[in-house]
């Protein structure tokens, strides 16, 4: 039986509450140095290269995911490639169509922060939204970039067939705006939320015009497709949109429903998370299903000649769907952001190497590499039960997994056997999370420090003196070590029973240290995703050697996101192999002694 330990949070009342550390919170202390080019290599434990090599380490490449960090909005350009929005990757992707080879990126010199859906506009100017910043860009055929504050959550985008541009909200808020295509007049709200009604329509989300003149879309929450008379500028604005004529209910009996777009031919077509994509008449609401491909299914285009191009949140995958229902990969699915890492035991005692990747959690054959299980997590949980959150830091503790998620704003104890969720922590801003004893201890930036999920008391402060974002944990049962990403220090706690005792620093020096593992020889091992290194610290010297570098690890969080980001983490496999995951490349690597 599960025990929830604190009520559970709904994600999107999570999210809520990181749109305002977003706007208050930032932890930069220092500039990240870039990662390191030079390729992975075999490296020794020796800090003097004339001194005689004491261990040799070699560093396997043991799986590979998708090119993209994540497939979100897609549309097709004036030339002709698609332009796909990643969240994750922050980016903008062009691709080729044909055969998915990237042409260009967009990213963060060009102000795109996290965009989740995007369009192009009448005048082929570039439209997206970033949606964890409530940002609407604009970036011109000339490439001149403009962008304006609408709200937190702002994500579906397009365009009536007069030129007028739309948006609504999801997740961080709710409600359905039109934009001056300038980006200089003030929005025009058109159905919002209030105290009295914070979602009034159930996170409308990719949506589209019909012939007809109504705005068509999904209500991912509510499980339902509607039409909306999206009225006229000036028009007053919808508080109750389901009884006021503004909003109709035209389908319902979906499971999260994620976009909803038309064909040439005027037939409209909903694609649903759960991997169902369906055609619905607009007159009756009748849907009848026209193929299912892979659960995590995100957004679609059709071309002007009806060919539908289809992207996968989960997998990150971009895909072709022909006349059939059948997906031609245009560009492969897999592991989109590979952040914490943990170890169980296997059969015949082989390496069962568990990886957080946001919407999945991956289960791995150490040696092989072959992917064995994936396991959902869900952004909305499911109803009635309480589900796997979006896994991004994990830990072993014993069978099961401590599973750590600052996206959802919780922790877990997950059993591997059962595949249920055993322990339930509604939380700030998780980084990581380890057993200790009876409870569980959290490194939380939300809450500020290193705390027990059971009441949330403080176990170590953020004081932005001497301690300013714990990320890492790891433990011997015994005492708690800490990696601060923020100061580079290692910090070392010593229990009486449930109390801590004074923090003493037992390393410093190191370059934003993230995932941290305890060795049973009595070392620590720790990745620097600063200098893009492996490193052991000796817990009796405090003094850290090298393993392997050359990493190219995932790099910091913008401004206003956990500057751990999607945490690199480190885990160590039962014969001491070292697991890393790059959050960068989508890799899973294996270091093994020579």
């Amino acid at each position: 039986m599960i025990t929830i330990k604190k009520p559970p949070v709904k994600p999107f009342r999570t999210l809520a509450f990181f749109a305002l550390l977003l706007l208050a919170f930032s932890c930069s202390p220092d500039p990240v140095p870039e990662p390191s080019k030079s390729v992975l290599k075999p490296t020794t434990t020796a800090e003097n290269p004339d001194e005689e090599p004491e261990v040799k380490y070699v560093v396997n490449e043991i799986a590979r995911g998708a090119a993209l960090h994540g497939a979100n909005g897609l549309d097709i350009g004036p030339e002709g490639n698609l332009y796909i929005a990643s969240v994750a990757g922050e980016e903008i992707v062009v691709m080729n169509r044909s055969d998915g080879t990237i042409i260009k990126r967009f990213g963060l010199e060009m102000g795109v922060r996290g965009p989740d859906d995007l369009v192009f506009g009448p005048d082929g100017s570039l439209y997206w939204t970033d949606i964890i910043f409530g940002e609407v860009g604009r970036m011109t055929p000339d490439g001149v970039v403009t962008k304006q504050f609408v709200a937190p959550g702002v994500n579906p985008i397009t365009f009536s067939p007069d030129g007028r541009l739309f948006v609504g909200l999801d997740f961080l808020g709710d409600g359905l705006y039109e934009l001056d295509p300038n980006l200089m007049d003030p929005p025009r709200a058109i159905i919002i939320s209030t105290p009295e009604n914070p979602f009034p329509l159930g996170f409308l989300n990719a949506f589209d015009f019909c012939a007809d003149g109504f705005l068509y879309g999904p209500l991912f929450a509510a499980n339902l497709v509607i039409k909306v008379d999206v009225g006229h500028a000036g028009d007053p604005v919808s508080t109750s949109p389901f009884t006021d004529g503004t909003v109709q209910i035209l389908a319902s009996g979906f499971n999260n429903p994620a976009s909803a777009k038309f064909d040439p031919k005027g037939v409209l077509h909903v694609l649903d998370q759960s991997g169902a994509v369906y055609q619905v008449s607009i007159k009756t609401g009748e849907k009848t299903l026209f193929t299912t491909i892979e659960p995590g299914l995100d957004n679609m285009v059709f071309d002007t000649d009806g060919t539908l191009f289809m992207t996968n949140n989960d997998q990150g995958w971009v895909a072709e769907i022909l006349p059939g229902g059948q997906a031609r990969f245009i560009s492969p699915g897999g592991m989109i952001a590979p952040s914490g890492v943990a170890v169980l035991a296997g059969p015949n005692d082989q390496d069962k190497v568990y990886v957080g990747d946001i919407y999945n959690l991956r289960q791995f054959n150490g040696q092989t590499g072959d992917q064995e299980n994936a396991y959902k997590g869900f952004l909305v949980p499911e109803e009635n039960t309480v589900s796997l959150i979006l896994p991004m830091s994990l830990s072993a503790d014993g069978n099961n997994l401590v599973v750590g998620s600052w996206f959802s704003g919780a922790v877990q104890v997950w059993d591997s056997q059962t595949h249920e969720v055993l322990e339930h922590y509604a939380m700030g801003a998780p980084i990581d999370a380890i057993r200790f004893g009876e409870g569980i201890i959290v490194s939380d930036i939300g809450l500020g420090g290193v705390v027990w999920a059971s009441d949330q008391s403080m176990i170590l402060p953020i004081d932005n003196a001497t301690v300013f974002a714990p990320g890492g944990l790891a433990t011997d049962g015994e005492t708690v070590w800490v990696a601060d990403w923020g100061s580079g220090l290692i910090w070392q706690i010593g229990f009486e029973g449930n109390t801590p005792g004074t923090p003493a620093v037992v390393a410093s020096g190191l370059m934003n240290p993230e995932g941290l593992a305890f060795e049973k020889e009595g070392s620590l091992i720790v990745l620097e995703s600063g200098a893009s290194r492996l490193s052991r610290i000796d817990l009796s010297t405090g003094e850290s050697t090298k393993i392997v570098d050359g990493l190219e690890l995932g790099g910091p969080g913008q401004e206003g996101l956990p500057p751990t980001y999607l945490f690199d983490g480190v885990a160590i496999g039962l014969t001491g192999d070292f697991y890393i995951s790059d959050g960068n490349k989508n890799i899973l690597y294996r270091v093994s002694k020579e």
